[in-house]
């Protein structure tokens, strides 16, 4: 039986950079009949209305979501600021996308979970990388048990430090904007994805804090998980590196070792390297955010969304926005991360720092009044 397409009428809260992208995308997409923006700068929000032919703009979320022509919600505004939004999304029976987090904060992010799954919403969260091709045929070996039963899994990321201090420069609650909460929680959701049906027992790791502890923030974090069937999981991030790091982002190596072979997934990007005498600025640049250098080396492709040609964003952000426009209008199934995932994801990164806290084991799975004391 062929499902009967839903038309979009879709609400925006958050104008920046990537509210931006799937704005654009929206405005390309043949199902959505109606776009509305917020955001609480109204000069962004304004030129982004004028730039995706917008239906409707507001400064205030409320007045948006409640909009009769509203039945799906993306949420993208600042990490600390996306619970209330998606609530009140969620009470009106939305569609939601949610930029991870949930909430930066555990309870916070329950309560979000449980008013989604009380009013049976079909909420998906922004975990941009599963929808790169060589993350995919990963899962897909995975699954069909290409290298048998898996026993260890070893993650590295790295990134420049442009990201924290700019994330850490928003607000002034940063006690759980660390490098496992905000950006190593790609590299752990994508190992959990791969390892689907393993759950963590214990987690225990460590931290340092020398250049970053300027911005209320930590510089890396190591930690090592056991899993239920024994297999061992280190997750390794260091947000820390240099302004100059050619990596305009995120640079990451997996190691899936099985009992019958093994995957080897480097993606780094030092294969695609421009050097130029013409300086390239930061190669990040969230809006009010001006790094002191500029660069001349880049590994290109490294920014996680993708890249623009021609004046479009090219790459897995434009299949993740798509993906999920297809997922609503004709009923597509999808790789997108669900809102149970994220929570799960942002309660074992918490696991990480309170480890690294305390200086021990944590056992798993983690009584949130522990993240409380």
């Amino acid at each position: 039986m062929v499902q009967k397409k839903k038309e979009i009428g879709l609400a925006i809260v958050g104008c920046g950079v990537i509210g931006r992208i799937r704005a654009m995308l929206a405005r390309e997409y043949p199902g959505i009949g109606w776009i509305g923006l917020c955001d609480i700068d109204e000069k962004i929000g304004k030129k982004l209305a004028e730039d995706c032919q917008a239906d409707f703009f507001t400064t205030n979320y409320e007045e948006l979501i409640k909009r009769p022509e509203v039945n799906a919600t993306i949420i993208a505004t600042d990490e600390n600021h996306h619970a209330a939004p998606t609530i009140l999304a969620a009470g009106l029976g939305h569609d939601l996308f949610i930029e991870k987090p949930l909430a930066t904060e555990a309870e916070e992010s329950l309560n979000v979970l449980r008013e989604i799954e009380k009013n049976k919403i079909d909420a998906v969260v922004g975990y941009t990388q599963r929808f790169r091709r060589r993350f995919l045929v990963t899962k897909e070996r995975l699954v069909t048990g290409q290298i048998g039963h898996v026993t260890s899994v070893v993650t590295r990321a790295f990134m420049n430090r442009m990201v924290p201090i700019a994330t850490v420069r928003r607000t002034n609650q940063r006690h759980n904007l660390t490098p496992m909460v905000v950006s190593g929680t790609h590299s752990l959701d994508m190992c959990m994805w791969l390892m689907e049906g393993k759950k963590p027992v214990s987690v225990y790791a460590q931290s340092i804090d020398t250049a970053l502890s300027q911005y209320g923030t930590k510089d890396s974090t190591f930690g090592i998980f056991t899993m239920d069937d024994g297999t061992i999981f280190s997750m390794n991030i260091s947000w820390a590196l240099p302004v100059v790091w050619p990596g305009a982002v995120y640079g990451l190596e997996i190691g899936i070792v099985g009992t019958q072979g093994v995957i080897d997934i480097e993606d780094t990007h030092r294969d695609h390297v421009m050097a130029t005498e013409i300086p390239q600025g930061a190669g990040y640049a969230p809006e009010g955010f001006k790094p002191e250098y500029n660069r001349h080396v880049d590994f290109l492709t490294s920014y996680p969304p993708g890249d623009i040609y021609d004046g479009q964003m090219w790459g897995p952000v434009r299949e993740e926005t798509n993906e999920w426009y297809a997922r609503i209008h004709t009923g597509l199934k999808t790789p997108h991360a669900t809102a149970a995932e994220a929570h799960s994801n942002l309660i074992l990164t918490m696991a990480m720092d309170l480890s690294a806290a305390r200086n021990e084991l944590v056992k798993l799975p983690l009584d949130l009044a522990e993240l409380k004391r």
